[in-house]
């Protein structure tokens, strides 16, 4: 440990109470997986969000139960597994009337419609601290076909489906910190949208896949980690949105602009590990689905990140989110 204990020093440290359990996945994972109806395995993520941290302070509580149950379901959206139901705890401040939470409910009950998923249970407390929400999701993947993190093999192609950037940057427009005409950019912090519908592309094509949330750098790593590999990025091949390349190309260094992109986080995109020769395919699937895809780099045997720009290699000791 180079310095102060962080999150992921955390879970490594908790590791010996799963007491080898295979369910538990190591914890390498962003969820666990359980035998579960005939068929089919059901996929656990449980995620947990504090104003001030996760969402802004006052910000709409509509829009905080979607951000809840959207970062949740990407979770299984990396996993191809298909959604079905949650468990939602709530630790509501004095603040906090009824009306407030008629709205964050609301939120919830469009998103559950939107998604198909039901809330089965949960708990609700009442805090002294700022507003904390939890939720666990639930979904069914074919037995012993769920998408893992751990299945990235030498010489995989890293692709992201989805952009890169817009979570970041959508945090800052969301403060009122950089212009965002058409507010595209803060609607992606606010409320972004799982890539549930790739799931059969997934399935098709993928050998491993993490969502997005901490950052490209720090979840690329994570999947190549997990997989006994290392992992080399390419930051000319990011996909970037129309308002995250305006951004980009109005910065004094293109390195500093593009690493910050590929690392800021929240933006619940995908980064998968696809057999070589197998990766053109599965951009025109992911592409014919409405999501752009991009081929970033690859999973080698070497460990660690190697980033280049251009050709010319990077260093950054900064990967992402921590914690």
């Amino acid at each position: 440990m180079t310095g102060p204990p962080d999150e992921f020093d955390w879970i490594a440290s908790l590791r010996g109470l799963t007491r080898g359990d295979p369910r538990a996945l190591n914890l390498v994972d962003d969820a666990a997986v359980l035998p579960g109806r005939p068929g089919h395995d059901m996929v656990i993520s449980t995620d947990a969000m504090v104003e001030g941290v996760h969402f802004l302070v006052d910000e709409n509580p509509t829009l905080i139960a979607k951000r809840l149950l959207r970062t949740s379901l990407s979770d299984l959206a990396a996993k191809a597994a298909r959604p079905f139901g949650y468990f939602l705890t709530t630790a509501w401040p004095s603040s906090r009337n009824w009306r407030y939470r008629q709205a964050f409910t609301r939120g919830l009950e469009e998103d559950g419609d939107e998604f198909g998923v039901s809330l089965l249970g949960g708990d609700t407390v009442s805090t002294e601290g700022p507003l904390t929400v939890s939720a666990t999701v639930l979904g069914w993947a074919p037995s012993g076909q769920t998408l893992l993190r751990s299945g990235a093999r030498d010489g995989d192609i890293a692709v992201v489906c989805g952009v890169v950037g817009d979570g970041w940057l959508g945090l800052q427009a969301a403060r009122g910190e950089i212009p965002d005409p058409g507010g595209r950019l803060a609607a992606h912090y606010r409320a972004p949208k799982p890539l549930l519908h790739l799931r059969e592309a997934l399935m098709a094509h993928v050998r491993a896949a993490a969502d997005v949330s901490d950052g490209l750098l720090a979840d690329a790593l994570h999947v190549a980690k997990a997989s006994g590999l290392g992992v080399a990025l390419c930051l000319e091949a990011l996909p970037l949105s129309l308002g995250a390349a305006d951004w980009c190309a109005n910065q004094g260094s293109e390195v500093r602009a593009r690493l910050d992109l590929a690392r800021g986080g929240d933006d619940y995109a995908l980064i998968c590990a696809v057999p070589s020769g197998s990766e053109d395919a599965f951009r025109r699937d992911v592409a014919a689905l409405g999501t752009p895809a991009a081929a970033v780099g690859r999973f080698e045997a070497a460990p660690g990140l190697r980033l280049t720009l251009r050709g010319g290699p990077l260093r950054t000791e900064d990967l992402g989110w921590r914690h």
